[in-house]
């Protein structure tokens, strides 16, 4: 019997095209965190490329163990693993309350290591939560992940900085349009290896494009070392402390739960259902390798859902394909000026293929959608509801301003708080109570159940 696609070992050269495309994919989202976590710390030039690093060198190790996967450990899924943007917001709240600023990583790595132990023995229990997640709340939160990352895109487009003066210009935004026509032109009129990895085509030639506008950096290149190993406890042994500790899990508990939505995405895209296993085992990865990070430096690791898109696009769905991503990442922790020609390309570039990465995740919730009954107002209204909290914080980002910081960190989360509404209204709806209410079907929430007929009309008034 052959192998089911996810299981698939593809020829070398086309492994390492396609997960090099992967790496391409997510670079951006992994070196942020640290850049900025750096940077409110105060860390040298020096610091902050070492800390880049270790990061990558920690991404790629996560994804090892997410795609390949020991024991009960990994969903054995083409899943990228790498540093959660759900704890850059307390990270630099431990920062900020930290008097000495060389405290402030060994105490974060200590309570990332906490919070990432205790994830790996709360995964089995987190994980019955699939019952909970018929296609109405899966489609509902797979279209929340991709409408959630396109504003991410839309960012990349303008430039680096906000604070540049060339944000947003018509160059940084032709760039951005250039690369997507490029994209859509190679998807369009190509056919199969070359079609497979556009994307990575696209990024190429809108970096060639870019040189003449100046936009292209490379400076990081020249400035990099040819060899680098992310030491051990290098910003000191890891310190535990309390309020810290608790911060993290809130973010662990967060990042669980969009790592179990972006689990049941990518099921749905590569036709092997995340059941409870397999999402016992996926959490498993994100927390051992949450916890394991530390040690060399890096931060809480979450799967990320960009890479979704790019599965969902290029219909390539082995997993050995993102583990060559990671071995990507793995040696440029080792090798700084390997990952140092990532960063070459430009961020109006990669926000143009970002478009296309993120419009594709959102597209595959609303193809889950079609087969959510939508028939029935119930669902109409789950689906309503919980797309219009999840996108509250896109829309309104300034809406939660006057809530706690540790609340913030699950409202500003549009997947979180979308995922945790839309399950909660599938039981009110659904299960509560709702046998009757299941077979009541009318063709929209706001059009009456029943029929108006020559015979129910009222007379007309003479």
């Amino acid at each position: 019997m052959a192998d089911h696609p996810v299981d698939e070992k593809l020829p070398p050269l086309k492994m390492a095209t396609t997960g090099l495309q992967h790496v391409a994919a997510m670079y951006a989202g992994v070196v942020a965190p640290p850049l900025i976590v750096g940077a409110a710390i105060g860390l040298s030039a020096t610091e902050l490329t070492f800390l880049t690093g270790a990061c990558l060198f920690t991404a790629g190790l996560a994804t090892f163990l997410q795609t390949l996967g020991i024991w009960k450990i990994g969903a054995r899924l083409p899943f990228v693993n790498g540093v959660t943007f759900a704890g850059v917001a307390p990270m630099t709240a431990i920062v900020a309350s930290t008097e000495d600023k060389s405290d402030a990583l060994p105490i974060i790595f200590g309570a990332v290591i906490v919070a990432g132990l205790l994830g790996f023995f709360a995964a089995p229990f987190f994980s019955k939560a699939i019952r909970f997640f018929p296609p109405v709340v899966t489609g509902t939160v797979i279209t929340l992940i991709g409408v959630s990352l396109l504003p991410v895109a839309f960012g990349w487009a303008q430039g680096p900085s906000p604070e540049a003066d060339d944000f947003g210009s018509s160059t940084n935004l032709g760039l951005a349009a250039i690369t997507l026509v490029i994209v859509l032109v190679l998807r369009r009129f190509t056919r199969g290896f070359v079609k497979q990895i556009a994307v990575l085509l696209g990024l190429v030639a809108g970096t060639l494009i870019a040189i003449p506008f100046g936009v292209t950096d490379f400076g990081p290149v020249a400035d990099a070392s040819i060899v680098g190993f992310p030491t051990p406890f290098h910003f000191g042994a890891p310190q535990f402390q309390v309020a810290a500790i608790l911060s993290m899990c809130v973010v662990m508990v967060v990042s669980m739960t969009e790592s179990t939505a972006d689990m049941l995405a990518l099921g749905e895209i590569v036709d092997r259902k995340a059941d409870e296993k397999t999402i016992a085992a996926g959490l498993r990865a994100d927390t051992l390798g949450s916890a394991v990070s530390p040690l060399f430096n890096g931060f809480m690791c979450s799967a990320f859902a960009q890479n979704i898109g790019l599965v969902a696009m290029t219909k390539i769905r082995s997993r050995y394909v993102v583990a060559a991503g990671g071995g990507f990442l793995v040696l440029m922790g080792l090798c700084p000026m390997a990952a140092s020609l990532i960063a070459v390309v430009p961020r109006p570039v990669l926000g143009g293929a970002g478009i296309v990465l993120f419009g594709s995740v959102a597209a595959s919730g609303i193809q889950t959608l079609v087969r959510a009954s939508l028939d029935k107002d119930n669902n109409v209204l789950i689906v309503a509801v919980s797309l219009a909290v999840g996108i509250i914080p896109i829309a309104e980002p300034e809406f939660y301003h006057a809530f706690p910081e540790n609340a913030k960190i699950i409202l500003d989360s549009g997947i979180s708080t979308g995922c945790v509404v839309a399950v909660l209204l599938n039981l009110v709806f659904n299960h509560i109570g709702g046998r009757k209410r299941d077979a009541e079907e009318v063709t929209h929430p706001m059009e009456a159940g029943e029929e108006i007929t020559e015979a129910t009309r009222a007379p007309a008034t003479p």
